[in-house]
Parts: C-alpha cells; structure tokens; sequence
C-alpha cells in the first residue's frame, strides 16, 4: 500500500533503456537482474543506432531479464525519442523506470525502488536515484572526470529516474526536439512540475561510472547550449533557477569570442592599437579560463596540454552552437501532449524483437 491507500500493485515497473549498444548494457543489464527485490514486469531496450551499424542486443540480456525483455529499433532519433518509444511499448505499468546504459544499479536497487514507489503519493510523478560517481583516490579528478561528477548533483536526471506512466501520458513524455542526452530530463521535469505533479528524492542508488571520452570530449559538449536556448524559448529566462542547473560559463565564452574575432577584425583594418588591446583581452580571458580548469585537476603534462588547447577551441564552439540554437529554435512553441513534436502518441512499435531464455 501507498501512503495514500493505493494498492501495491503501483509497485509494478517497467525498465526502458535507450542504447547506443555499448559495451556498458551488458554490465547495466547484469546489475539489474542481480540486484535483490522485485524485478521489472517487463525490461524495454530501445535500439537507437542506425540500421547500418546495428547487431543483435541479445548477448547482453542476462538470462534472469531475457523472457521479460523485448528490443525496439528506436530509429537513431536521440534518447528524448527512444525514451518515448520505449514507455510506450512498456503496456500499461504504472511505473516506467528510466536507466541509462552505463550506469550500473546498486546491489539492493530492487528493495530500495520498492520502497521508494511504495512511499510516493498520488500526485508524485517521478522519483530520482541518488547517482554516484566514483573518481580516482589516488590523483585529483580530471577536467572530463569533474564533468562527469557534476551528475551526482544534478536534478532529475533520467540516468536513473522512475516517472508515473500517467504523469508521461499527461504531458506528452519527452520532447523530442532535444536530440541530445542533455536538457531533455530537465525540460519534461518542469513541464511535469507546471502541471500540478510533484518530483521527490528516493533511497536507490545507481553507479555512474566515468566512461572514456577522446581529449576534445569538452569542445563537442559545447553542442548544449542550442538546447539552452530551446529551454529558454520553452520555459524562460529563469529556467535555470527552477532546473536547479549552473549557469556554466556562455557569457565568458561569448565575450571572449568577440574580443578574439574584433582583434582579427580589427587587425584587417590596420587598427593596430585597438587590435592589439582586443587581442590582450582575449588572451587574458583565455588564460583564465585554461587555469581555471588546470588548477583542480591532477597537473600531468597530457591533461594541461589538452586543457589548454581545448580552452582556446571551447569558446568559439559555445559561441557557435549558441547563434545556432538562436537561429534553429526561434520559432519554437511549448511542447504538448499533441503538439509538433509528438503528432500523436504511437501504439507500440510493430517491428520489435522478444528475447528467448
């Protein structure tokens, strides 16, 4: 029963995982077959590669998960997309629980999500994991490994997030113009807030690992602030305050961007003086921002070199992705139920594939 004299049959779950088929499903999906308490009724694996590079899934299904397993193409449209195909292809559960697939559940995830559904009230509509990034004991964390680390604070994250199939049916589910895993779980976070649900804390704990990234990781992450300003059409200029989500550093990027690209300007013009003045701001803006990011991490010859050519790529990119989402999402209008992103909510998908123990 629940604290409001629900039946226990709300404890019922379902497990959608968008994948990119990485090597880490396999340790998710072992993690949640071991994991002590009730299982999922069923376990959806949204296949979001495109058709050219996919493989069969089923060697990473556990046999405990395989009879309750069913495999969706997703169609390589992003994770706010396969989220969507997933619950919706998870039947009529009351529960849909959100895992990504690198993330690994603690050993008594089960009992602990059973107590954590079991405490919810009839107007909770989802419930967060406390996620958990383990970081290097014997050295200072990284640039990439800090980053990481940031989503042990990070509010409703869909790493781990169990959502009430009737509070994503009220809101249409995900927004599918966030194409990226960034920003959609904050977006369907306040949509679900401004229509009366609450979002609470729960007890589970899920492990996020750090997964390797290339040395430019930090440049191509940059691609979030067009989702920025699409939460900013979509929810307004204070959106950050009520996500509970930094700021980060744009306005530093945009200002040191165009104090880089007014001293070439001004040098093609043979305003030598203000070019050179230009360019001492840039350099100084720049240096700031590679110590800023040296300064915490573990000083070795290859982290300071790729902090401080990264410091020089990263604002431009910001600056570029920002003017991008400016000119991309000028148009865009509130997501709803029935809106432009969602024309209609999709039976189950036709072509899918059911596991065999």
């Amino acid at each position: 029963m629940t604290g409001s004299g629900t039946p226990a049959r709300t404890a019922e779950y379902a497990v959608v995982v968008p994948t990119l088929g990485r090597p880490s499903l396999g340790a998710c999906l072992h993690a949640l077959a071991d994991a002590a308490g009730p299982r999922p009724v069923r376990v959806v694996l949204v296949d979001d590669r495109p058709d050219a590079d996919r493989r069969p899934l089923t060697a990473d299904v556990p046999p405990a998960l395989r009879a309750r397993t069913i495999v969706v193409p997703g169609g390589a449209r992003g994770p706010a997309a396969a989220r969507n195909l997933g619950w919706r292809a998870a039947g009529d559960v009351p529960w849909i629980v959100f895992l990504d697939d690198d993330v690994v559940p603690g050993p008594a995830w089960g009992d602990d999500l059973a107590l954590d559904l079991a405490a919810a009230s009839d107007r909770t509509a989802g419930i967060t994991a406390r996620i958990e990034v383990p970081l290097p004991a014997d050295r200072r964390p990284t640039d990439w490994e800090r980053n990481t680390a940031g989503l042990a604070g990070a509010r409703w994250i869909t790493a781990d997030m169990a959502y009430r199939r009737a509070a994503l049916v009220a809101v249409g589910g995900f927004d599918e113009r966030f194409r990226r895993a960034f920003r959609e779980d904050a977006d369907l976070a306040l949509r679900v807030l401004d229509a009366g649900w609450s979002l609470t804390g729960g007890r589970r704990t899920t492990t996020h690992p750090v997964r390797p990234a290339g040395p430019l990781v930090s440049v191509r992450m940059q691609a979030g602030n067009a989702d920025d300003v699409l939460m900013t059409r979509l929810h307004g200029r204070h959106w950050w305050r009520r996500a509970e989500a930094p700021r980060g550093r744009l306005p530093l990027h945009l200002a040191i961007t165009g104090a880089g690209v007014t001293a070439a300007g001004c040098a093609l013009l043979g305003r030598h003086r203000l070019a050179g003045a230009c360019a001492a701001a840039w350099l100084a803006g720049t240096a700031e921002f590679a110590l800023a990011r040296v300064l915490p991490g573990p000083g070795t010859r290859d982290e300071v070199l790729t902090m401080a050519v990264t410091s020089v790529l990263v604002p431009p990119a910001a600056t570029w992705h920002w003017l991008r989402g400016r000119l991309a999402h000028r148009g865009a209008r509130p997501h709803t139920p029935l809106g432009p992103a969602e024309a209609a909510p999709a039976p189950r998908p036709a072509v899918r594939e059911r596991l065999r123990s």
